[in-house]
């Protein structure tokens, strides 16, 4: 089994990458999450659970803390911001929710975590099509980067390694991705995903990340199982009756 880096956050498209990498590519995985003072770090408090589900020992988990305040211009960090809610999705501008060059400063310690495992695999589960219009989601952007990766590295420049940066959801609707992930067994109960939660990571259902959540599950016609996990809530919204 090839080793491969994985970038995993807690939420639905990351895992679903990790178990892209796992079962149909059949990698032997090394996942790496942030702490970057995410207002939605609830996040993080899935992912033991999630290498439990899929039998990744946790000391392969490599969790790395940046400083908040590189990123204080976003509504994400910034609690002074507020992260926007039920915004016109088909409008064409970059959100407040935008984080300052965080794909490209998470692939670089993904990059740098690869070279040390001499491999040139890395997973990151962006998505060109339901998403909030982040320009470090694009296809070009990936090209650009991997270009960057083959100049940069000592493994590459020596020619023992040839990096690759695999999206296999960035070509797919929200929808898709969901039945992918559920064809692959993804637990999504154990995944989060919205980016003001409550204190128990109860989802708001009203910002970008929660709407795309939303609209991916009805149009794959499955039933979110966070549903259920917040059943009994007092402020369960009304989109999950």
């Amino acid at each position: 089994m090839k080793k491969a880096v994985v970038l995993l956050s807690g939420g639905l498209d990351s895992t679903t990458t990790l178990a892209y990498a796992l079962k149909v590519d059949q990698c032997d995985v090394f996942p790496v999450s942030f702490n970057y003072g995410q207002r939605h770090s609830f996040e993080l408090r899935n992912i033991p659970d999630i290498l439990k589900f899929f039998s990744i020992p946790e000391e392969r988990w490599q969790i790395i803390k940046i400083d908040n305040s590189f990123f204080s211009t976003s509504a994400l960090v910034n609690p002074d911001i507020g992260v926007p809610l039920d915004r016109d999705l088909d409008i064409d501008e970059i959100p407040v929710t935008y984080v300052p060059a965080r794909n490209t400063i998470f692939l670089s310690y993904a990059l740098a975590y690869a070279e040390i495992l001499e491999t040139g695999d890395i997973y990151i589960g962006v998505n060109a099509i339901d998403y909030s219009g982040y320009p470090d989601c694009r296809p070009e952007y990936i090209e650009s980067f991997e270009k960057m990766a083959n100049l940069a590295t000592k493994a590459a420049v020596e020619r023992r390694i040839r990096y690759r940066i695999h999206t296999p959801l960035i070509n797919m609707t929200k929808a898709k991705i969901v039945k992918l992930g559920t064809e692959l067994g993804v637990d999504y109960s154990i995944t989060h995903s919205c980016y003001s939660p409550g204190p128990n990571g109860e989802p708001c259902g009203e910002c970008d990340s929660c709407r795309l959540r939303i609209e991916g599950f009805a149009k794959a016609g499955l039933v979110d199982p966070l549903k259920d996990k917040y059943l009994s809530k007092k402020y369960f919204p009304e989109w999950w009756k």
